[in-house]
């Protein structure tokens, strides 16, 4: 019977050990108690130089500035500035070289009786003067297609009054603001889902630490039971079930470690780096779990909402214009060049001025249609508007739920972490005794690793809803440098 106590005492004081190494690589040890990150912000960015950026920060730059996506919705904007520039562009004159060569034979001609009109008035005047003074004409045919005629000029044309152009630069200027909205939207959902794969990979990491610890509690336990059985002290049924605990163990341990390389392939697609990128962990910048004031926050500042102004504003914009037709059309034109047979010299050379006046006055109606078309296209802009904005708002409830109900559940998981650290104490103290069996301490021995890991669960996704209320908030400062 000493024997027997002797050999439980060395396994307890090889399991307490375990649990020391454990603590030191639990998520209780990893979790900051705060700091100067630890409050939910809902204003705007802090002002520049109050804080230097945190690792995470700096992935989220690189993402900026690396992320395929994004640089899709970057070159959607440069289309629209170009196209406001084309607009603009409407406005100046517009100069070009204009020429042409003529070179005809045959065809239809035109017939005129000089020598019929004149030959019997120019034999008069030659016998009155006594002189061959008027000769005699032939009769003429001109063909009616010029031959070696040439004509080059300079065209110029500048509109003066013109409404359509006026509101179409409009429209155009209008769109930017849409185009770069949604670029910032498209940014605020990859903050969103860097953070998220950022605090799922942490998780991940936790586990696989969790799982090793496990492991070593499990590996003494062989020990120990071997020890006993090689002694005679016990029977195989404790080194059957402390080898069956190990493989269980690193099959969950295994699929930790699976876990955590997909979330860190799907952190560095984010990046648009090679999956097997190393990410550095920086728990310094999580945020303590603490329940939030919902009150006196709203979606003013959502980009979703400014695309839904954009396209109102396009859409009036567009109503106006189709409206315009009632005004006139006024523009110039001034040609400057030489035209003639052959050969350039000053009484070849020309110009051409004029204005041109259009004014639409019937057209069946269809610029009235099309300004019903458009007036619908502002109604349904000015809908979907409200829509969004309700939805986000209920996005935004949703999202608060979300985050004070993980810090509950963070809570809780911290009081049962507690409840198994002193469960397994007192079942260890019991089988220490004498009074426990095996299996007894085992099934509080994966309790405690249960609720390690639920507490390293919780803690993460306190972090990943804290991302998503941020998200729906607008608050991230997507335009800051890093």
């Amino acid at each position: 019977m000493s024997t027997y106590h002797n050999y439980r005492l060395s396994f307890m004081v090889g399991i307490m050990i375990s649990i020391s190494a454990a603590g030191q690589n639990g998520p209780g040890a990893q979790i900051p108690p705060g700091g100067p990150a630890a409050q939910l912000t809902v204003g705007g960015p802090a002002a520049p130089g109050e804080t230097a950026p945190t690792r995470l920060d700096q992935y989220i730059q690189e993402a900026f500035s690396a992320n395929q996506g994004l640089q899709q919705q970057a070159f959607q904007l440069d289309k629209s500035l170009a196209a406001l520039d084309e607009a603009k562009s409407l406005f100046l004159p517009n100069v070009s070289l204009q020429g042409s060569y003529n070179a005809a034979g045959g065809g239809r001609a035109v017939d005129i009786p000089v020598g019929d009109l004149l030959n019997g008035v120019y034999t008069t005047l030659n016998q009155l003067t006594s002189t061959h003074a008027f000769p005699h004409l032939e009769n003429q045919s001109f063909l009616l297609n010029p031959n070696n005629f040439y004509d080059a000029h300079i065209h110029t044309t500048l509109p003066l009054v013109n409404a359509e152009l006026y509101y179409n630069r409009k429209i155009k200027q209008a769109s930017i603001s849409g185009q770069q909205a949604a670029v910032n939207v498209y940014k605020r959902e990859l903050v969103n889902h860097i953070k998220a794969a950022y605090f799922q990979y942490y998780q991940s990491e936790q586990a696989i630490a969790i799982y090793g610890a496990a492991l070593e509690l499990v590996k003494e336990n062989i020990r120990v039971n071997q020890s006993m059985l090689n002694n005679g002290v016990r029977n195989s049924t404790a080194l059957t079930r402390s080898l069956a605990e190990q493989e269980r163990t690193l099959a969950e341990q295994r699929q930790a470690m699976n876990n955590a390389l997909n979330a860190k392939a799907y952190f560095n697609f984010l990046l648009n780096r090679p999956g097997t990128d190393s990410i550095e962990l920086d728990t310094t910048l999580f945020f303590r779990p603490e329940a939030f004031d919902t009150s006196g926050v709203g979606v003013s500042s959502r980009e979703e909402l400014t695309q839904w102004r954009s396209m109102e504003n396009v859409s009036g914009l567009n109503l106006h214009m189709e409206k315009s037709y009632l005004i006139p059309q006024l523009s110039t034109f001034l040609d400057l060049g030489s035209q003639g047979e052959g050969v350039i010299d000053n009484k070849t050379t020309y110009y051409f001025f004029g204005v041109t006046l259009s004014w639409n006055i019937f057209a069946g109606g269809q610029h009235t249609y099309k300004a019903r078309e458009a007036n619908a296209d502002l109604q349904s802009a000015q809908a979907g508007y409200e829509e969004t904005a309700r939805q986000l708002q209920l996005e935004l409830e949703q999202a608060y739920h979300d985050y004070n109900t993980a810090v509950d559940l963070y809570h809780s998981a911290e009081a049962q972490l507690h409840f198994a650290q002193k469960y397994f104490t007192d079942q260890s103290k019991a089988y220490r005794e004498g009074q426990l069996l095996y299996v007894e301490l085992l099934d509080a021995q994966n309790q405690l690793t249960n609720a390690r890991l639920q507490l390293a669960q919780a803690y993460a996704s306190v972090q990943i809803a804290r991302a998503q209320l941020e998200r729906d908030l607008a608050t991230y400062p997507i335009n800051k440098k890093s």
